[in-house]
């Protein structure tokens, strides 16, 4: 039967709501939480040993799975988180907007209601559209099943707004923590655990059942892994998998505080990987089954799968524990796309992409216009083809939580300048110097690219309307680098 006459017959039964779904991809988002982007093997097999192994040479995890996806598709070695924080850095792949216009310039803060995600403009466009997991852009609730307000993801049965919960559960009331104390109140805790329960492995089953249910139809699913977020637990058998392991603290870890800025000073110790590597391989066993779902119903190849994390966590690099700072292994995240024959198999992007670039990139990639309200840009070129195009500006902007007071910086694959409301500026040069150590900024050599990225980020703070820029320091640091 002929597209037109099947396509006739599918519009007098009613029961396709647009036709601008038709013969589109599924797109599949996979995001988790906190997770620091050595842990892939993809990553590593594009480092040096002395960056790849920085907890011990055989400190590590394999994660096939993940991997497989950057070998059929593309790995970004250079995306960074627009706020390494959970709520911003969400709000800004949901929108495609800074998140001082989100607003949520921090966590817990709700997304305002104007915001049009990328789910909401599939869902116009006829997609099937759902989530399932930590969602942390509805304000305080904790942990709040299915939010009224759903920015376009129609299911969100097993959206939850906070929390890191370790073991989920259907009742007939609908889905709710399963570990709970003498009292009945939800916990963390993560004993009696199994493939069932555990966090990781119940959204992987949501997963499975969307896909199976939209199977027949252009759907849109995000799942969202509240692991490897602390605290670093996980259920048998992955929580003695890597116990054996002898894992060191990274170098940075001696680093003496000096001169260091306020946002760089040492701040928490290093209790090991083990867990860590755990929960990371849990995941990407995961990540492995749904894989192995899209194939059994021969979607893969008509499905973009999507694998990402809010920020990352810098596990003792620098002295320091979690998130929020610019330093690369809290602020740059994984980010790897596969799209079967549109995305050539072992494409590597250097040049720096953020959060804010996604919305605009995936629906370019998948031939949808967008609502025009993104600040980010569509990078799908770069995806399809592997190069940058000829008028591409190498740069991304990343900021801390809050408005008027912090840090902000302009990033290029190869450079880092971050100024602060309270610190001197540094300059990061990434090839010479991937340990971030040592401050170039004012060295007659980096004079040049000081002034390029200062001017743009200068730029940026006026045309979106970053308070940051306007501080007297920071105004003042600029102006005296001259013209």
């Amino acid at each position: 039967m002929k597209t037109t006459q099947s396509l006739g017959i599918l519009l007098a039964l009613g029961w396709i709501p647009s036709l601008a779904a038709i013969d589109r991809p599924n797109l599949l988002v996979i995001t988790t939480d906190e997770h620091n982007f050595r842990t892939l093997g993809c990553y590593r097999d594009l480092m040096p040993a002395d960056q790849a192994f920085i907890w011990g040479k055989d400190a590590i995890v394999t994660t096939p799975h993940i991997d497989w996806l950057a070998k059929q598709g593309a790995i970004c070695t250079s995306f960074y988180a627009t706020t390494p924080v959970c709520s911003p850095s969400r709000s800004s792949l949901m929108s495609g907007c800074y998140p001082q216009h989100t607003p949520v310039v921090t966590n817990n803060i709700p997304m305002h209601e104007s915001v049009v995600t990328f789910a909401e403009i599939l869902r116009r466009q006829g997609y099937a559209t759902g989530y399932a997991g930590k969602w942390h852009l509805d304000g305080l609730g904790k942990p709040q099943w299915a939010p009224e307000r759903k920015f376009g993801f129609e299911d969100n049965r097993y959206m939850f707004n906070r929390g890191h919960w370790k073991q989920l559960e259907d009742t007939p009331r609908g889905p709710r923590v399963k570990a709970r104390n003498a009292k009945g109140v939800a916990n963390y805790d993560v004993k009696g655990a199994d493939e069932e329960s555990f966090t990781t492995d119940f959204l992987t089953d949501k997963t499975i059942d969307f896909i199976e249910a939209h199977r027949d139809h252009p759907f849109c699913y995000m799942v969202s892994i509240p692991d490897p977020h602390g605290p670093d637990t996980v259920r048998p058998p992955y929580d003695t998998l890597y116990q054996d392991q002898q894992s060191r603290p990274p170098k940075t870890f001696t680093v003496k505080a000096g001169s260091l800025p306020s946002w760089a000073q040492p701040s928490g110790g290093f209790s090991g990987m083990g867990k860590y590597f755990g929960m990371v391989k849990c995941i990407d066993d995961n990540v492995g089954r749904m894989l192995a779902a899209l194939r059994e119903k021969d979607l893969l190849e008509k499905t973009i799968v999507v694998f990402t994390s809010d920020h990352g966590d810098l596990r003792g690099e620098h002295h320091r524990q979690n998130k929020g700072v610019p330093f690369e292994a809290s602020a740059k995240i994984p980010f790897i796309l596969y799209y079967a024959d549109v995305v050539p198999a072992g494409t590597v992007i250097h040049e720096a992409l953020g959060c804010v670039d996604f919305l605009p990139t995936i629906l370019g990639l998948m031939g949808v216009p967008t609502a025009g309200t993104e600040q980010g840009r569509d990078t799908s070129e770069l995806f399809r083809s592997g190069k940058a195009p000829a008028d591409w500006n190498d740069i991304v902007f990343v900021r801390s939580t809050g408005q008027e007071s912090g840090w902000l910086a302009a990033i290029t694959d190869r450079y880092k300048l971050i100024y602060s409301t309270a610190d001197d500026p540094w300059l990061f040069d990434l090839q010479k110097d991937p340990d971030e150590l040592v401050n170039h900024y004012g060295k007659p050599a980096y004079r040049d690219i000081t002034r390029t990225l200062a001017r743009q980020l200068a730029d940026y703070g006026q045309r979106y309307q970053d308070p940051r820029i306007t501080n007297a320091r920071i105004q003042s640091q600029i102006a005296a680098l001259g013209e």
